[in-house]
């Protein structure tokens, strides 16, 4: 501390006399990261009007400019982290259901559930988290436990990737579905002639429909909750994989207001009302704000096998996942979105509908292009598939805690000789330098520290396994790091306003205890500060 007073004195002094800049504040750290195109790093950034005036030495920075408010960070600085990939408002909403994270066992499963319903006082009992993958017990999945505890209330409580979920009998019986009942691009299971309970992909929207939607008020007050919670882990701009109309409006109304303060880039989901919409009125780009895309889903997930796969599943005979999207469909849908000026951001798991997307994406991009089309996780996707990725500028949106938290299991669902396609972050970096990083929160964990130690160490957050899962395919560091920010921002088309500290761009910023890009054990790191540009 005595040597920082010295150092501002001493400043004060060589520089008495000198005209300089007026800025708003001057802030210093042990170091600060610009992600800029060199990776320069600074000592100190002059601020003005929330937006980022200089950065440089801290001699330099006192000596041209002049302010009342110095902050001095005995920390390190990175721009505002970007989630590139989440469910903003779908993870503010399970805020208000019960939590099925943790649980090991389909009876561990029902008891929480059980639980929760007894102190909850809505008809429908709803929530999402279970992952049959981490059960301690195996088994088939069934109802049976949830229509003898709660056969009266409606139960659906859907898997932690939200493409699978369980129902009882009261929420089959209100959602009209029979054993007769059938369905394109999901599964509705049976055993011995009767419902199971367990549904996928699009059979889960029978009983979506059917269930009540929160009133304005809940809405508000999941995404209020869904903010605090995100500026805390360090993110200061997260996506929105695919929201409707009403709460695309509802989101706008809340940033005009200034009660929602974080930045958004939102996904449409590809509804007729939204491309009429847009059609109409074009794209919404502000530097907090970001909807030039839409939503399209082409399969399920892997841990549930609806991801598409060119052979069948090791773990299920004969079946190779569903088509969540028709593919003429889904070419449809990409004309049209070519036709506005919109990115097509297609959901693929595995290597069917990676390949599938790739080429229909080629067809209507026919070239190098700067339209920035993505493919949502690219979780799957053989060797000889990627150049299209090249070829066409598409752009591979990943998230690096998928790996960790399908490693024990991925295997058995496609074989040893699929795994090298997948989960590939070094490979599909290479095809365009650059890859933009995120979490598919509340699928995983919002915690942007999280994606960046999957991303470098291939380790789970009990640093397991030892030396790193496919480790061949970790990103360095400072790779990472450009992940969470400049590459981010430039997938989502903000990159004019976030994604770095140069100058112009909006003062977002994290403030850490530790330097990540050189620390090992940085899931230690305290997030000291979380900073939005007002």
């Amino acid at each position: 501390m005595q040597k920082t007073i010295l150092f501002f004195l001493s400043i004060a002094l060589i520089s008495c006399g000198t005209p300089k800049t007026p800025v708003d504040e001057i802030v210093v750290a042990n170091k600060i990261y610009i992600c800029d195109s060199l990776f320069s790093i600074a000592e100190a950034m002059a601020l003005s009007n929330s937006k980022i005036v200089a950065w440089g030495s801290k001699d330099d920075i006192f000596k041209q400019y002049g302010t009342e408010k110095i902050s001095v960070h005995e920390g390190y600085i990175y721009p505002g982290f970007i989630d590139a990939h989440s469910h903003f408002y779908g993870y503010g909403i399970t805020l208000n259901k019960v939590d099925l994270r943790n649980t090991f066992s389909l009876e561990d499963v029902i008891n929480k559930t059980v639980e929760f319903a007894k102190s909850n006082g809505e008809y429908w009992i709803t929530g999402r988290g279970w992952d049959q993958t981490d059960w301690t017990q195996k088994g088939s999945i069934s109802n049976n436990l949830l229509n003898i505890y709660l056969p009266n209330k409606p139960v659906f409580i859907k898997r932690v990737d939200g493409h699978a979920a369980i129902a009882n009998n009261k929420a089959l019986e209100l959602a009209g579905i029979t054993i007769t009942t059938k369905i394109n691009g999901g599964t509705i299971e049976q055993k011995n002639g009767r419902l199971t309970g367990l549904l996928t992909d699009n059979a889960m929207e029978l009983v979506d429909g059917v269930i009540s939607k929160p009133n304005r008020s809940s809405q508000i007050s999941a995404l209020l909750k869904a903010q605090e919670n995100c500026i805390k882990a360090g993110l200061t701009t997260v996506t929105d994989a695919g929201l409707d109309l009403n709460t695309i409006q509802l989101i706008d109304s809340l940033q005009q207001t200034g009660d929602l303060k974080i930045g958004l880039y939102i996904m449409a989901n590809p509804s007729i009302e939204n491309f009429d919409y847009f059609k109409k009125n074009g794209a919404i780009s502000r530097p907090r704000l970001q909807i030039s895309s839409f939503k399209i889903y082409a399969d399920g997930a892997l841990g549930s096998r609806g991801a598409k796969l060119k052979t069948p599943y090791c773990d299920k005979e004969n079946f190779t996942g569903v088509w969540v999207t028709n593919p003429k469909t889904i070419d449809s849908l990409c004309e049209q979105i070519l036709a506005i000026n919109f990115q097509a951001n297609t959901h693929c798991i595995g290597d069917s509908a990676n390949k599938k997307m790739l080429e229909i994406y080629s067809k209507h991009l026919k070239g190098k292009n700067d339209l920035r089309w993505r493919i949502e996780h690219a979780q799957v996707v053989s060797p000889g598939d990627r150049s299209l990725f090249t070829s066409y500028s598409i752009i591979p949106s990943v998230q690096p805690t998928h790996a960790t938290s399908d490693m024990n299991w991925a295997s058995d669902r496609l074989c040893s000789y699929r795994m090298q396609g997948a989960y590939a972050y070094r490979s599909l970096l290479r095809l365009n330098h650059y890859l933009p990083l995120g979490t598919d929160f509340p699928v995983e964990d919002i915690s942007p520290l999280k994606t960046f130690y999957a991303a470098v160490y291939r380790q789970n957050e009990k640093n397991k396994p030892i030396g790193g899962f496919m480790i061949n395919e970790s990103l360095s560091p400072k790779e990472a790091l450009l992940g969470m920010t400049r590459w981010a921002a430039k997938s989502n088309r903000m990159e004019q306003h976030i994604g770095s500290l140069e100058k112009g761009k909006l003062a977002d910023y994290v403030l850490l205890d530790q330097d990540i890009i050189t620390d090992r054990y940085m899931l230690d790191t305290k997030i000291l500060k979380t900073v939005l540009a007002n």
